[in-house]
């Protein structure tokens, strides 16, 4: 006579696992919530050696939650023969803060974390797996009650280069640790795909204000031409933490101001820059191997210069010059600007430009040491390089020297560097003077809108050493502040209509300048 097999059923067993020795429980059962059968089983799967890879990877950020989570689902809690699932909410929680990291490793989201597979509502009786660590953060809050919060390495500014999804990491880290005064916004992708990521920092992020400049900074705008990149990601990182930390200088800025963070604008030619650089880790003797690796990654992923691309207004302003009344302000963008190759990226720009009440912009190069203000093209027939000042030349010779009076060493003879050195006045110059060029960014800026940008060449090294980035920012950060504190500078108020009622798109013109600005 044959008997039945009884099938045993599970029971709570000690948790074994070496990763998931300080949970909150020691009890868990097999099989488990992904289905291994035994502990060995779960020791040799995929997903215990894809924690041990994401630690590494992470290299301490967002640990030990991760781990913790992927322990609730390898060896979940066990009580009275039943196993409790973990929370869904802590997941999201998790995930909401710790995707950004995944992206700077260029990593999924693992898929035995899915928050609505493996994890169950309150509702549904869970628990939450990060409990143990709740209570020895607890313990260390009140033992460091007088101690501030030491800021998470994520909003730390690291003197490195950054990858775009790191950048991108940096800038969504900071939008969190200040939201009450930060935004992140896109404004495009570039050739590849690659958002082009903006930060916006403002007492009411998001609107424009009465009475409140708007401000930007462009960095990166040639893919080899990094430290402005740089410069512009740490800049962020340094406005939240000053304003958090009550900096009055940086918190008056910021309420008074709304300031918008381009830091890359040509992401496709920076991956290509970075690789040319790690290909090429020349010695001395490779001089001329060095100068042709000088230009790699400039242009973006269709070969095109950004700087070279936009409408070239100037032209038709030149055209004009012998027409009675001719106007510098506000060109239309002709239609035969369309028939050519328009960069996706310049596209993005252009939309941006257009469709934010800008006053005042700063876009940053290297390769030489200098700041460059309008017209960036010549008046001289032949477009030979000549001095072709803009009807605002005073006030873009004021902008630029605000910039180079308050670096480091611009305006020092001995330290400037590149072609510039034999036309520029104490670290400015005219940019046809310097090197006449149609399309170029500042022009459209100028003659398109009510927006006055001048370029600023951060040094003669296009891709300095990592071990100079510091120094990069040391001779830059006070520059970058003194000239957003520019804006304010000049006349500023209201036009109203007889009832009252702010008026927009009136022109106002300044006797004997042509060129007139609309309010906004």
């Amino acid at each position: 006579q044959c008997k039945p097999t009884v099938e045993e059923k599970p029971k709570c067993t000690d948790v074994l696992l070496s990763y998931c020795g300080d949970m909150a429980y020691t009890q868990t059962m097999f099989p488990n919530i992904l289905g291994h059968k035994t502990r060995e089983d779960a020791e040799a799967g995929a997903e215990y050696l894809l924690m041990s890879v994401a630690e590494t990877l992470l290299g301490g950020e967002c640990n030990p939650e991760i781990r913790m989570l992927g322990c609730s689902v390898l060896a979940p809690r066990c009580e009275k023969e039943k196993v409790l699932k973990p929370c869904r909410t802590t997941c999201e929680a998790v995930r909401k803060r710790c995707s950004h990291a995944f992206e700077a490793i260029e990593m999924a989201w693992p898929y035995f974390l899915d928050c609505d597979r493996f994890f169950v509502s309150d509702q549904e009786g869970c628990y939450d797996p990060l409990e143990g660590l709740r209570a020895e953060q607890d313990v260390e809050a009140i033992d460091s009650m007088e101690i501030l919060a030491p800021e998470e390495p994520a909003t730390m500014i690291q003197f490195t280069y950054h990858s775009n999804a790191q950048m991108i990491s940096i800038l969504k880290k900071t939008e969190e640790r200040c939201s009450d005064i930060a935004r992140t916004y896109s404004i495009g992708r570039s050739m590849e795909g690659r958002e082009m990521l903006v930060i916006e920092f403002s007492n009411n992020p998001g609107e424009h204000e009465l009475l409140e400049p708007e401000i930007k900074y462009i960095g990166n705008m040639h893919g080899n031409e990094v430290l402005g990149r740089q410069l512009l990601i740490y800049l962020a990182q340094y406005l939240c933490s000053e304003y958090l930390l009550g900096n009055e200088r940086i918190q008056t800025l910021i309420n008074t101001t709304r300031i918008h963070i381009l830091p890359s604008m040509n992401p496709d030619g920076y991956e290509v820059a970075v690789s040319g650089v790690q290909d090429n880790n020349y010695g001395d003797e490779d001089e001329g191997q060095r100068r042709d690796s000088w230009n790699i990654g400039r242009n973006n992923a269709q070969n095109i210069d950004l700087n070279r691309n936009f409408p070239d207004l100037t032209s038709i302003v030149y055209n004009r010059r012998r027409q009675k009344g001719y106007r510098t302000d506000h060109i239309p963008i002709p239609d035969y600007y369309w028939f050519g190759k328009v960069a996706p990226e310049t596209y993005a720009v252009m939309k941006w430009i257009r469709s934010m009440p800008f006053v005042l912009s700063a876009n940053f190069h290297g390769g030489d040491l200098v700041v460059s203000y309008p017209y960036d093209l010549s008046k001289h027939p032949l477009e030979r390089n000549m001095f072709s000042p803009t009807p605002d030349d005073q006030v873009f010779k004021l902008l630029a020297r605000t910039y180079a009076n308050s670096h480091e060493s611009m305006t020092n003879e001995n330290a400037q560097c590149g072609s510039s050195r034999t036309n520029s006045q104490k670290g400015i110059i005219n940019g046809a003077q310097w090197s006449s060029l149609a399309g170029s960014m500042q022009d459209f800026n100028y003659l398109h809108t009510n927006c006055f940008e001048v370029t600023v060449e951060l040094g003669c090294e296009k891709f300095p050493p990592e071990e100079e980035l510091f120094i990069g920012w040391h001779e830059n950060h006070e520059a970058l502040i003194t000239f957003m504190e520019a804006a304010h500078r000049g006349i500023k108020g209201i036009v109203k209509d007889e009832e009252g009622n702010a008026m927009k798109g009136v022109r106002i013109s300044v006797r004997g300048i042509r060129h007139d600005i609309t309010t906004g």
